[in-house]
């Protein structure tokens, strides 16, 4: 297919799929068109003008950027890779972990990516400190290989990592970004994800002992005739333990899942352990309790990818579930995301 029919192509998909035709969405992919265009431009070619390698959208949550990227990265014939932002750098760390040769081991790494002509990364959002300090080094040698990026967030570059523990160290990758991006932003008043949803069926909230039993009768009912079992996550040399599983459906509290030193690892492998989990007692989220909730973010970020459908039991409504004021942007697309998991849209 040519370039010039993927925006005929997006527009026959949303009729297929009865998504609304909307104006800001097919800007941005005429936009990713261009970019992705491998056509020489004269103008560039007399000025000496360097072809941009990074596409970055960013934009409220449920506004269709994930769903624009998805549509175009599946269209493209190319050599490609798409993975979440939290499973690159997961790989990238377990690569350098293997490494004997630590200072070689960014180039190693992306040498084994030169087989892409462009990489797609979902949800990128820089909260690890670790990985704020080599960030840089490794987009500079993703691009110095002629790979090009496109990019899903809901911050502006300039907005990355604010406010993070020593920020200065995550400067030299807001230079190397920036020169190198393409960056627009998709911004509509709908959350799509909301509207595609008109009852929550598996939200229990303002907990009392009515709310537990129902809660537990309903977690009866969807584990009947299967057989318990415990399970053991080996990550990295410690263990996880999921003491209530049954046949891929898990219960836990909210306090096994974030109030350990877990991350993203542990979570992928839940993840890919299970078809169905409960969360109990998911708290009111403030300054207080900020660790727990950037946990909480990372969790629900690749229970979503990974489309696990939830039942949750939290303190408030979800409308009403407060944030701390740092994390109160990413934790918007939480919410959204917990509408839809929550959902009787995702069956189980």
């Amino acid at each position: 297919m040519q370039m010039r029919s993927l925006k005929d192509s997006f527009i026959k998909y949303c009729e297929k799929n009865n998504f609304e035709e909307n104006l800001q969405q097919l800007k941005i992919v005429d936009s990713l068109v261009d970019f992705l265009s491998t056509k020489k431009n004269i103008f560039n070619y007399f000025f000496k003008k360097k072809q941009k390698k990074c596409f970055y959208l960013y934009g409220n949550v449920g506004v269709g950027k994930t769903m624009i990227l998805n549509f175009i990265y599946n269209f493209l014939y190319i050599p490609k890779q798409r993975v979440h932002f939290n499973e690159f750098m997961i790989n990238f760390h377990d690569y350098r972990h293997k490494m004997k040769e630590k200072n070689n081991s960014i180039y190693n790494f992306v040498n084994k990516l030169k087989k892409y002509k462009l990489i797609y990364l979902d949800e990128f959002q820089v909260t690890s400190i670790v990985d704020a300090m080599i960030l840089g080094k490794l987009f500079e040698t993703i691009f110095d290989e002629d790979i090009k990026i496109i990019l899903t967030s809901n911050t502006k570059i300039d907005d990355l990592y604010k406010d993070g523990l020593q920020r200065e160290q995550f400067l030299r990758f807001l230079y190397i970004i920036k020169k190198n991006s393409i960056q627009k932003e998709l911004n509509l008043n709908n959350d799509y994800r909301k509207l595609s949803t008109t009852k929550l069926k598996r939200v229990f909230y303002s907990l009392n002992e009515k709310k537990i039993l129902s809660v537990n009768q309903i977690f009866r009912e969807l584990t009947k005739n299967k057989t318990k079992t415990i399970i053991k996550l080996e990550i990295k040399g410690r263990n996880f333990i999921i003491s209530n599983f049954y046949e891929g459906f898990a219960r836990f509290d909210f306090r096994e899942l974030c109030d350990v030193n877990i991350g993203a690892e542990d979570y992928l492998k839940i993840a890919k352990k299970c078809k169905f989990i409960l969360i109990e007692k998911i708290p009111n989220f403030s300054d207080e309790n900020l660790n727990q909730q950037s946990r909480f973010i990372t969790l629900i970020d690749i229970l979503y990818e990974n489309k696990i459908p939830l039942m949750i039991s939290i303190s408030s409504t979800l409308e009403n579930l407060s944030s701390s004021k740092k994390l109160n942007i990413p934790f918007r697309r939480t919410l959204s995301r917990l509408h839809e998991l929550t959902s009787t849209d995702l069956s189980l």
